[in-house]
Parts: C-alpha cells; structure tokens; sequence
C-alpha cells in the first residue's frame, strides 16, 4: 500500500492508523450518521448527517436550498467524520482511561448527483443501508420530491481510519492496585417499534424490519 497522504495520515498513537480501504468503508457502512464541517463565510461550521456509501463516494443528500448543501455543490473542501463506540476502557489509573472505538476521517470536494439514474439509485442505497427491504415496500419518491432532493457525492480517495480495541494499558507500577479494570462494550440496541398514529391493526410489523430490528 502506498503512503497515505499527509492530511489524513494519523499522528497521534499512529499504530492505530488505518489506511485499508477495505476497513475505510466497513466503518462508513455501519456507521448511521457522520460530522460533516466545512467553512461558511470565513466561520467553520459543523452538522450532523445522514450519510451512506454508494461505490467509492459517500453520500449526502437534503433539500436543494440546504446551506451546506449549496456550499458543498458550489465545490467547497469538506471534512466528514465518522465514529463507533465500542466499549469504555477502565484503567487502574485515570490517566488510562480510554474508549475502545472505530472512526474515519475523510477530506474531499463534493460534486452533485445530476444524473437520473445515478440520484436514484443512490435514494435507494439511503434507504436500504438504514431499513433493508424498505424500498420495495414503501412508496417510491415522487417526481416532486425527487426534484427536491439534492445528492452530494464525496470521492473517498483521502481517508483514513482511527481504531482502538482490547484492554486498559495500565502502567506497570499499578497492575497490583486493588481497583477493577477491564472493558465495558458498548453497542446499540433497537427499542420496541411503536405504530404510527392510525396505522390499521390489520398491517403487521414487516418480516425485513423484524429481522434487523426485531425490538
């Protein structure tokens, strides 16, 4: 593998650093929403979004009069991050304390999904990355609302991924102290679903949904 480049290249703990792309997409895919920052007459600015990864770009998408989006369509560099928790790592000392976690970082320009089929298809990989089965279920996008959504597809050629895993690393003068250490996972567990006001009894809870989020 060649040198990552040095914007994304990982300084701090750098044998955590992760440069696979591979590894790169695994986190984005699983992770739910990303930090999305970018400059805003001469001001950082940072947002929360829904993200999803369609090939080699990672996608966003909201109303066509989105500030963030015109400012990324007008091909503004933007930084998007993303992050995991995995568990709470409990040292002997506080000064080790730690999270065990996956992230990525990725810097680009982005560029609208003009293309018809392309926008699509990108609608559909949104909604079944987040509820697979959806979209063969659900109503399709009209034309109304598919003119009023703006994608905004993110090359994920300058990235690089972050990950602690196992125990503390506790100094070696504490490993006789009597305080507990060890890890705490941490993961997210869907709640029971809750029907939408006036939803006839009569429509059961989906198979699809049932086996992702069984609640």
């Amino acid at each position: 593998m060649t040198a990552p480049e040095a914007r994304v290249e990982v300084q701090r703990h750098a044998d955590r650093g992760e440069y696979d792309l591979g590894v790169i997409y695994a986190i984005l895919d699983e992770a739910l929403y990303c930090t999305v920052g970018f400059i805003d007459d001469g001001r950082p600015v940072v947002i929360p979004m829904i993200h999803v990864r369609v090939g080699d770009r990672l996608v966003l998408h909201g109303s066509p009069a989105s500030r963030m989006l015109r400012i990324l369509k007008a091909g503004a560099d933007v930084a998007v991050s993303v992050t995991l928790l995995d568990g709470l790592v409990l040292a002997r000392s506080v000064f080790n304390h730690s999270m065990n976690y996956r992230s990525v970082v990725l810097f680009g320009t982005g560029a609208a999904i003009d293309d018809p089929a392309d926008k699509l298809e990108a609608m559909r990989v949104f909604t079944e990355k987040v509820l697979p089965g959806r979209w063969d279920d659900a109503r399709p996008p009209s034309e109304k609302e598919f003119k009023g959504t703006l994608m905004i597809g993110i090359p994920i050629d300058a990235a690089s991924a972050k990950i602690r895993s196992g125990p503390p690393s506790d100094d070696e003068q504490d490993l006789d102290l009597p305080v507990w250490a060890g890890v705490i996972p941490f993961r997210t567990i869907p709640g029971e679903p809750i029907p939408a006001p006036g939803l006839s009894t009569a429509i059961e809870y989906p198979r699809y949904l049932r086996e992702k989020y069984p609640g």
